[in-house]
């Protein structure tokens, strides 16, 4: 079979194309005939060296869908055909995460979805949507999973609230979509105007180009009358986790998923304390939440937002185009 192999730390420039024996499922596992895989911020880090120390070569790439092309001795769960989606963590269940989680996640500790076929426990499959296309669906693992438990599962979002996103990428448009679908009111930021424009045809409420307004916290406060965001979806990091931390309500939360600026920083401490601040981080999420997720997803009939697709002889190609930052919403490449 085909597949990618990250090679080296050095970049896109890394990725090799392989041929490899092609995935036997063993006992208690499926093969997935993989359809479309996606791109998220962690894939970057992990191609370029950020993503601390991961064993070389790695099949990347985290996200992915298709259909089960076998089953292993003992599935029962699953037959030929049916269409899935990858877990992040093949051993997250459900209930809260042990420390064992991260040594389940595809794509860093464990080879990834950028290859024409897996094998994958039969546990660490979901259902997609019916209504989704393999490239829809192959977003939704990472980034629309990390929105949901933040927003929803944790968040317990509701429509008398609004919400602070930061930027226009894959976390941030899935949060959009989910802070509408519960009602609430929506704040989302982008140094392009074009990308704002988009945003409030998806149905932001208000955008904030940070360009003109550097210090976009106070953007925020006018916006709320000074009340400030009862939740913010934090992306940035090092250079934003002061900002969201001003533009909170008092009791309002801030999750913390990711730092496109970094991961150092000088937190405010008093500011938290002021405020009566939650600041949590958010790491994907479990099976069962991404079941409950596809649930919402199919009811209300939402689309993911795909800005690009890629073929996988490009995949390269597909890793500098998220790394230039130019894409709204998700990145795609079709196996």
């Amino acid at each position: 079979m085909k597949s990618y192999q990250v090679t080296a730390t050095t970049g896109p420039d890394a990725l090799r194309l392989v041929d490899l024996p092609e995935a036997k499922p063993q006992a208690g596992q499926v093969l997935v005939r993989v359809r479309a895989t996606s791109l998220n911020y962690r894939d970057l880090m992990v191609v370029t060296g950020n993503y601390g120390e991961v064993k070389l070569p790695l099949i990347p790439l985290s996200d992915g869908a298709g259909e089960i092309a076998a089953v292993g001795e003992g599935v029962a769960r699953w037959k030929t055909g049916d269409r899935v989606a990858g877990t992040f963590f093949q051993g997250w269940q459900s209930g809260p995460p042990t420390r064992e989680v991260p040594q389940t996640a595809l794509g860093g500790a464990l080879n990834g979805m950028l290859a024409e076929y897996v094998a994958l426990s039969e546990n660490g499959v979901v259902a997609v949507p019916p209504h989704l296309s393999f490239e829809e669906a192959a977003t939704l693992p990472c980034a629309a999973l990390t929105a949901w438990h933040a927003l929803v599962m944790h968040g317990n979002i509701s429509a008398d609230e609004t919400v602070l996103l930061l930027g226009t990428g894959g976390v941030s448009i899935f949060a959009l979509q989910f802070a509408k679908m519960h009602g609430a009111r929506a704040i989302i930021t982008s140094g392009s105007d074009e990308k704002l424009a988009r945003a409030k045809a998806l149905g932001a409420d208000e955008t904030i180009n940070y360009r003109f307004h550097p210090d976009w916290e106070k953007e925020v406060s006018r916006l709320t009358g000074e009340a400030g965001v009862d939740h913010v979806v934090e992306v940035g990091g090092k250079d934003t986790l002061g900002k969201s931390l001003r533009s909170i309500r008092f009791g309002g939360q801030i999750h913390s998923i990711g730092g496109v600026s970094g991961f150092t920083s000088d937190v405010p401490l008093g500011d938290i304390i002021r405020k009566l601040a939650v600041v949590r981080g958010v790491f994907v999420g479990s099976r069962a939440m991404f079941e409950a997720m596809n649930h919402a997803i199919s009811r209300h009939q939402t689309k993911p937002v795909i800005d690009r697709v890629f073929s996988f002889a490009d995949a390269p190609a597909a890793y500098e185009y998220q790394q230039s930052g130019k894409h709204f919403g998700k990145v795609v490449i079709a196996v």
